[in-house]
């Protein structure tokens, strides 16, 4: 799913500009991606449960509240609206919006920032001499980009200095061109980086590869 998302010359370009940046600052970036954070399994049974209970709402309101005559025993009734419970199910899984809908923002925020934080550990971003690499994670399903700086880095770049540059990559995902968000994120990156003096060493070595990772 990946390879649909970045072209070989985005993934090319991605990584000219992680050593671009890398070029100017001590900083080490890592741009790390995935096609979602988690299934969201919560979303699917709530599609269900939702479809199941507007289907009896509808037959309880035709019986009570109207002449229609309905040519269903309680059997029959019974698995309509299991059916409709599978639709539901089924719609949502098929369906990011509605999945992402059901999920709710809290639900998204917290997967995607434990996902963020296991890539992290997982890239070892934080080997680096001076404690100054950054992941740039990437969650295509959720629409959410998380950063996150080694001790080295927070202690120079506060939390809210990263908003202009995850509203970069979250515009090139919702546009259809995560990988030119991604490079214009990166470089506005390697430029702040420059402003808040994370200064590269005279004998600087490249510590984590330059180029994109692609998670599960």
């Amino acid at each position: 799913m990946a390879n649909t998302r970045f072209s070989p010359e985005d993934l090319e370009r991605i990584k000219a500009a992680v050593a671009g940046a890398e070029g100017q600052t001590s900083g080490e970036i890592v741009p790390y991606y995935v096609e979602s954070s988690d299934e969201y399994e919560e979303s699917v049974w709530r599609g269900g449960v939702l479809a199941s209970t507007t289907a009896l709402l509808v037959f309880y309101a035709l019986r009570t509240f109207t002449p229609i005559w309905l040519p269903f025993d309680l059997t029959e009734t019974l698995f309509i609206i299991l059916l409709a419970a599978g639709l539901g199910s089924a719609l949502t899984y098929w369906l990011p919006p509605l999945r992402r809908l059901l999920a709710g923002r809290a639900l998204l925020n917290r997967r995607t920032a434990a996902r963020a934080l296991e890539a992290f550990l997982s890239e070892e971003v934080f080997q680096t001499r001076d404690r100054t690499g950054i992941l740039i994670f990437l969650s295509m399903f959720e629409h959410r980009v998380h950063i996150i700086g080694d001790s080295g880095i927070n202690a120079r770049v506060k939390p809210g200095e990263w908003e202009d540059i995850v509203e970069i990559i979250i515009s090139g995902i919702k546009s259809g061109r995560p990988g030119e968000g991604l490079v214009l994120a990166i470089e506005r990156c390697g430029d702040l980086l420059n402003r808040k003096e994370v200064e590269r060493r005279q004998d600087d070595e490249n510590e984590l590869a330059d180029g994109m990772r692609m998670g599960q």
